[in-house]
């Protein structure tokens, strides 16, 4: 009885073939990410400075000497996130980075079943094998595993500050992503959410836990004051390498100051209208709103600051999983063209072509964010523009026929909104600001 889920059987259905195919794909490769790519390593070492700060913090030591001349990685982590890594160095190098890959690994598979289960799949379905192999397959999950870096548990906080996000449960919402600010800040962008969803006591703890911590550890520490006079003030200057954010490539390049400013700029205002018009017209369809203006505030926060790397990406799978969403705007192909820059493991560099192939791989990142952000625009300003044209902008920019469009799963259809200029008084729609519900929209990808 125990081994009969295991017993090989001939599919009924197209969505059983697939299944069957992709689960033995999607596990050889997560346990070939794990125990191959990720145990062998790499040049680049993310962990090593983590593990020597911790070893220094435990030991009384001075935490923040980095040489900032070379290129190697740097501990860059605020004193909270010293105390809450330091317990990793209380075992041997070896061990404690075997333990560490264990840790992102597991992260980032709770990761992919929250992910799951927020746009309300199971285990059962396609998209499950599908999600895990894209996963393991991408750049920002490979490298996080190989280089050793804490990523994956920070997408695991962003899966569960959004799952309770959405449930209202503020505090521990909060209280996930504060403990991610308190080692890096990736995801305080994501306080804007909050703000604007005007779930106030989110701050209470997302920022109460790293103030918490860092009071904890400033004490403990040798030298906590050297993080604000030498270190932060690294973090914020701009560097021409392993930096794929428009200041990085610029000064890579020799770009002249004006023109990456006006890069910049112009990519803001593109980005705060497409912000502008998701709370508009669609922050009641909750789980579309949250998923699509943090992947636009955390690309906008890549692209445009003074530092982004290609693994950051790794925050933006809840974003490109809202392409199972009927009204999402992902659903064209420019937009996996941008998705396929940043996130795939390829390497483009060429010994034939070395000048191209050298600047297809440094480029394709920036592109790719700066790519992404432009569509959202089109495709949310587009949207705008048909239903001002057409008169039907008191009722939402969805266009008719994602409602009248039939459902995979079998439910009916919903009604087409009629032009304001057609419909009869009784049977208008009332105004709102969102779109249908997600109960509505997602597309259903179980047999």
């Amino acid at each position: 009885m125990f081994l009969r889920p295991l017993e090989p059987r001939t599919a009924r259905t197209t969505a059983e073939v697939i299944k069957f195919a992709l689960w033995p794909l999607a596990v050889m490769t997560v346990l070939n990410r794990v125990f191959i790519k990720a145990v062998n390593g790499f040049i680049t070492d993310d962990y090593r400075p983590v593990y020597q700060a911790s070893l220094d913090f435990l030991n009384g030591r001075p935490v923040y000497t980095a040489n900032f001349d070379s290129v190697d990685p740097h501990y860059l982590y605020p004193p909270s996130g010293t105390l809450l890594i330091a317990p990793i160095a209380a075992i041997d190098y070896e061990k404690s980075r075997w333990l560490f890959i264990a840790l992102n690994a597991i992260a980032i598979l709770i990761a992919w079943y929250l992910l799951l289960r927020l746009f309300r799949y199971t285990l059962n379905s396609v998209a499950a094998p599908a999600l895990l192999l894209a996963m393991f397959t991408s750049e920002t999950v490979i490298n996080t595993l190989v280089f050793t870096n804490v990523n994956g548990c920070v997408l695991l906080a962003e899966l569960i500050f959004i799952h309770l996000l959405l449930k209202r449960r503020d505090l521990w919402a909060g209280a996930a992503l504060g403990l991610s600010i308190a080692v890096k800040p990736t995801l305080a962008p994501l306080l804007l959410i909050a703000l604007v969803r005007g779930q106030w006591k989110v701050f209470v703890t997302a920022l109460g836990v790293p103030l918490g911590l860092t009071a904890i550890a400033w004490p403990l520490s040798k030298d906590p004051e050297k993080f604000l006079t030498r270190t932060a003030p690294y973090i914020f200057e701009s560097r021409d390498y392993f930096n794929s954010a428009i200041v990085g490539n610029g000064e890579y390049y020799g770009l002249p100051p004006w023109l990456t400013w006006g890069m910049r700029v112009v990519l803001g205002v593109l980005v705060l209208i497409s912000l502008w018009l998701l709370y508009r017209y669609y922050r009641e369809d909750e789980l579309f709103f949250v998923c699509t203006a943090s992947g636009v505030l955390l690309t906008a926060s890549f692209l445009l600051s003074s530092l982004g790397q290609m693994y950051y990406s790794m925050m933006l799978f809840p974003f490109l999983m809202t392409v199972v969403l009927r009204n999402s705007v992902l659903r064209n192909w420019p937009a996996w063209l941008a998705i396929f820059g940043f996130m795939s493991y390829d390497k483009w560099l060429s010994d034939r072509w070395q000048h191209i192939g050298r600047n297809l791989e440094y480029l394709r990142i920036t592109f790719g964010w700066g790519l992404l952000l432009i569509v959202v625009f089109c495709v949310l300003g587009d949207r705008y523009l048909a239903a001002r044209r057409e008169g039907r902008l008191p009722f939402g920019i969805d266009p008719a026929w994602m409602r009248s469009a039939p459902d995979p799963r079998g439910e009916a259809p919903q009604r087409p909104v009629p032009a304001a200029d057609s419909a009869p008084a009784a049977e208008t729609p009332r105004p709102h600001n969102g779109s249908a519900p997600v109960e509505q929209n997602r597309i259903s990808v179980e047999p």
